[in-house]
């Protein structure tokens, strides 16, 4: 009986790598497309606003997916000849911290990139001050999604928390995209 318990949660395992790298091809077509028609769907800032969040709360689900596969590896002693395997598994605060970081600095760079062009190193401060605020609420959402997600307490109440804030934060970055245009152009 234990055996076939274990042998289902490995199969299950085995399921959501697989679900996890067809969405994650599947999420590189849609960042294609995103990024080819946001040029157009900026002119109308609702449709904006719900394409942003369409594409953060895939963003968002990939993540958590991702670290869901990992946690049930580790847990699941695949990684049995790793020292370090479970790290990230008993510090979930610090990896979520750290890769919220990177996550939101990358996104601030490739969209100021998208508005811009270029981003020129006299401008970065600028653009980084501006973005402050959709920095922060995007970094807490993912930091709530991989730090619940790691600690095995995601639930459906704190996905529809985790959404919410991606909502808010869709609604600043159109405003932080029509200040950044304005304030360029």
């Amino acid at each position: 009986m234990l055996g076939e318990k274990k042998l289902y949660s490995k199969r299950n395992t085995a399921f959501l790598g697989l679900f996890f790298v067809v969405f994650l091809v599947l999420a590189y077509l849609e960042n294609i497309f995103f990024f080819g028609v946001l040029g157009e769907i900026l002119q109308n800032s609702f449709l904006a606003v719900i394409m942003l969040f369409t594409h953060n709360a895939l963003v968002v689900s990939l993540i958590v997916l991702g670290m869901s596969f990992y946690v049930r590896l580790v847990f699941l002693d695949f990684f049995k000849r790793e020292k370090y395997a479970d790290i990230i598994v008993m510090h979930p605060k610090m990896f979520a911290i750290i890769f919220a970081c990177i996550i939101v600095f990358i996104s601030i760079l490739r969209g100021a990139t998208l508005i811009i062009g270029q981003v020129n190193l006299e401008f970065l401060p600028l653009i980084l001050s501006i973005s402050l605020p959709i920095g922060i609420v995007e970094g807490f959402g993912i930091y709530l999604a991989i730090k619940k997600t790691l600690s095995r307490m995601l639930s459906i109440k704190s996905l529809a928390i985790i959404y919410r804030i991606f909502c808010v934060a869709s609604v600043l970055e159109v405003a932080f995209i029509n200040l950044l245009t304005w304030v360029i152009f």
